[in-house]
Parts: C-alpha cells; structure tokens; sequence
C-alpha cells in the first residue's frame, strides 16, 4: 500500500512518516540539570530569571523561548499562586480539593502523588511516587522516559496491592491523574479523589518535600549512566528514605517506624 494511502488512513501527514527522532543535544541536557537545580532552590523562578541564571553561567545569547520549551519538557513550571489562564483538559474531570482544614494522623487516611524530572549522565527521566502523607512513607514508585499516565497508574497499582486503600487520594492537575486510567483505578476502588487547586503546589508539599530530600540526597550527588542504574540506585535510596532516614516531623522517628505502629489499629478495624 502506499505510504500517501497508508497516511490518509492514519489520519497522519506523510512527511511525520519520513521523519526520524533527534536526540537531545549534549547543551541542552547540561542546560537542563542546571534548570532542575534552580528549580529546586528557587521554585519561584520563571522561564526569564532561569535564563538569566544560566547566562551567568555560561549559556550566552540564551532566549527564554528555548528555557520554557526545556522547562515544558521536564514538566516543571514556576510554583507561585497564579491566576486562572488555562482550562483543564475538556475530556478530563476535575475534582475539587479535600484535605483543606482536615487533621490527617493515620496511615492509609491520604494518599498523594507527583512527577519529578530526574537528571542523567547523558538523557533524562521521570519519577513518580505514591507517598502516605501522614507518616511520609514511600508506598511505591516507578522511572520512566516519558510523560504518559501509565507508570503512575503502575505505582498506583502496586500501593495498592501492597499496603490496601486509602480513604482519599490526593494529586495535582497534570493530564496523568486526570485521565481516566488513573481516575478509574481509584474509583474502582472506592476512593476519594481530591486535587490540588490550579497553581498551589503548597496543596501537596509533602511530595514536593520529598523530591527535594531524593534530589539532593542522592541524584544530585550521582550521575547515573542508565535508567536501570538509576532504578536500581533510588531503590536503595527509597529503602533508607523509609527505613533509616528520621524525620523532625515524625518525632525523629523514620516513616516505617510511623506507618507500622498503626497499622495493628487499622487492621483490627
């Protein structure tokens, strides 16, 4: 068949048949770790004092258009409350925000969620993380190369099936926990949907919390040559965040130690 006729029946153009994927340059990943790092450090920054920055150091004749297409790319944006300039997906539903003036003290009461770009040797990745928001344990998480719904649905999945449900689940507005793959697990399962309200991140802070412990306490000291390195290293770092890792939060006491002093209580209810 040709290809004019096999295009036409995939509704694609032809020239997107001929066309072949172009790594990310060596400048662009380095621009990008750089992006991350101020990000972390100052979340408020936009595209402008982000090329500001990276002008400073070194990244001359850099445009703002080209930093916000990066930063578009990591799925990161300045975290400040803003006004309402966009709409959500209009085939995905929104749901309104729970936790607003709710005391949370038990396990498995609130569940959340969130994605961080993770910076690489030489490419980049995504992490996801299911956490329990009351006793900050690490229920499950997963590493993937791109921004699509199904490794969140997968770590979903997996918190699930390995310590039960919650009565709420908390995430932002991104198009992942909007879909309905995501949203139809945690319906399924009878759970309480509430998302963050558009632009305050501080609804789920404890996640952001915990990509700032992860970054600085363990990628941003390594450069991981691969995702199954950066796998296999964030699964010792997540053992020890859980584990070994004591929080002032927690009365100096680590998220397992937390988590499974409760747990008789829930399981005898």
């Amino acid at each position: 068949m040709p290809l004019t006729r096999q295009g036409s029946i995939l509704e694609l153009s032809r020239s997107s048949l001929y066309y072949e994927a172009v790594p990310v340059s060596g400048r662009d990943l380095e621009m990008m770790r750089l992006i991350d790092e101020l990000h972390m450090k100052y979340p408020f920054y936009g595209s402008r004092p982000i090329r500001d920055e990276l002008r400073c150091r070194g990244f001359s004749k850099l445009g703002r258009g080209h930093v916000s297409t990066l930063m578009k790319r990591m799925g990161i944006e300045a975290l400040y409350k803003k006004p309402r300039l966009s709409s959500p997906h209009p085939a995905h539903r929104v749901y309104p925000y729970l936790l607003r003036g709710l005391s949370i003290t038990r396990p498995n009461h609130v569940w959340a969620t969130d994605i961080t770009y993770l910076p690489m040797a030489k490419g980049f990745c995504y992490l996801t993380a299911v956490m329990d928001w009351a006793t900050r344990k690490v229920l499950a998480w997963r590493l993937s190369n791109t921004l699509d719904a199904s490794f969140c649905v997968d770590a979903l999945e997996e918190a699930i099936a390995r310590y039960g449900v919650p009565e709420i689940f908390n995430t932002d507005q991104g198009s992942q926990f909007t879909s309905e793959d995501f949203t139809g697990v945690l319906n399924k399962n009878g759970i309480a949907i509430s998302m963050d309200g558009k632009g305050r991140w501080r609804d789920n802070v404890f996640v952001e919390r915990l990509w700032k412990s992860v970054k600085y306490e363990e990628v941003y000291l390594k450069a991981y040559g691969s995702v199954a390195e950066a796998r296999k290293e964030l699964g010792k770092y997540f053992e020890f965040y859980n584990q070994r890792r004591r929080h002032l939060g927690l009365d100096r006491k680590t998220p397992n130690e937390v988590y499974r002093a409760t747990l008789p209580e829930l399981v005898a209810a």
